[in-house]
């Protein structure tokens, strides 16, 4: 496999990696919990497990998407859907933050949001064309 796929989608992952790892500490960081209504648990135990779920995805997604470019034997259809995935998650993203921007009382952090989340689908995409255009590629 082109060694550009490889190092762009390594990238893209490691940094998928991370925003999920650090998502599982998020709740603590910014006292999530304290701004809910004591009297609504079963909130508190929604966002804790859909936190959860979107912090294991992330870190999941980045993994499968390592190990499907390095591994000798990962068909061309798989890598392609595993990319594709992986670019509707972060389109998503990107389009959540330009139409509900989180971050907004800080134009720095908005933006800067803005912009990784678009380096990384950009990283999956790059990636993703190459592989698809690459003819010596099975």
């Amino acid at each position: 496999m082109h060694n550009l796929i490889r190092l762009l989608t390594t990238i893209g992952s490691v940094i998928t990696i991370g925003f999920g790892a650090w998502h599982f500490f998020v709740p603590g960081i910014w006292n999530w919990y304290s701004y809910i209504d004591a009297n609504a648990p079963e909130l508190v135990i929604a966002i804790r497990a859909i936190n959860a779920f979107f912090s294991l995805s992330l870190v999941l997604f980045g993994t499968i998407n390592i190990l499907i470019i390095y591994l000798n034997y990962s068909n061309r259809i798989s890598v392609i859907i595993v990319l594709l995935s992986s670019i509707v998650l972060w389109i998503t993203r990107v389009s959540f933050q330009i139409i509900y921007p989180q971050g907004s009382m800080n134009s720095m952090i908005q933006y800067g949001m803005l912009i990784s989340f678009l380096l990384v689908a950009f990283f999956y995409i790059i990636s993703l064309f190459l592989f698809v255009f690459d003819k010596n590629i099975a």
